[in-house]
């Protein structure tokens, strides 16, 4: 499980997208397992995208429709708009859709409409439908980010649940130091389009958050860092630097 970490504009987001070929890339290449999936077109290009799942930030579910179906849309690719929308989808995935409801804790939801679940539940919902693809990896752009401590600890607990127990490899943006070093065996870190950090939760030192962040002295871990507290939710944000520009991500970085 990997954490990509860096303030606002360091190019997180850019670099997930292009790994799965939303973004195109001006130069560079992408490698997994030796093939550049950059150069990947027409029906190669749709498998890789299969195989590499996104989960968003803001979920991106069909609002009005129920979850259930919301989750047999990760067979889009298998079955084709139209009978996705019309949800001509076999026994057996609905069957398997239920299943990854239910590992998630939220089968009871499958008769609801989407945009009537918390956001903690959603995200889970968007989770299951990724996992309907059948990936090789999953990629979770923000999955927190729009979460209460309490929901973040869910839906984080439930991709690394995905990591060890199926071996999928997950790639997550975060903001936060200790969600990081709680949940991933890697940590990469990006200020400006480029990666100033690549090693172990361990080595996640303040001088070298401090680097990523283009924090000074003052700087101290407490301010990334989302946590649970007996009072309630406590949670204490960066304060970002005003007028910076969104930098250009290559592939190579």
């Amino acid at each position: 499980m990997i954490g990509i970490i860096g303030r606002s504009g360091a190019g997180k987001s850019t670099l997930l997208r292009m790994i799965n070929r939303l973004t195109p890339a001006t130069d560079g290449r992408v490698l997994v397992d030796g093939v550049d999936v950059l150069a990947l077109q027409g029906a190669y290009k749709r498998r890789w995208q299969r195989d590499c799942a996104m989960i968003f930030q803001q979920f991106n579910l069909v609002p009005r429709l129920d979850v259930l179906t919301n989750v047999m849309l990760g067979r889009l690719n298998a079955h084709g708009t139209v009978s996705s929308m019309l949800k001509l989808f076999t026994r057996e995935e609905r069957v398997q859709a239920l299943l990854k409801l239910e590992r998630l804790g939220i089968a009871e939801t499958a008769l609801k409409r989407a945009e009537n679940l918390s956001g903690g539940q959603q995200q889970r919902v968007a989770i299951a439908r990724a996992l309907m693809q059948e990936p090789k990896m999953l990629l979770a752009d923000e999955p927190i980010a729009s979460l209460d401590p309490m929901n973040a600890q869910v839906v984080m607990d439930a991709l690394k649940a995905i990591n060890t127990e199926d071996g999928l490899t997950v790639i997550c943006n975060l903001h936060t130091l200790d969600t990081a070093r709680n949940y991933c065996d890697r940590v990469i870190g990006m200020r400006d389009g480029e990666i100033v950090f690549d090693g172990k939760p361990d080595e996640l030192s303040t001088a070298v958050a401090r680097e990523i962040y283009g924090a000074d002295d003052s700087f101290e871990e407490g301010m990334t860092s989302t946590s649970l507290g007996s009072e309630g939710a406590k949670i204490a944000a960066l304060e970002l630097a005003k007028g910076d520009a969104s930098p250009v991500v290559s592939a190579a970085e």
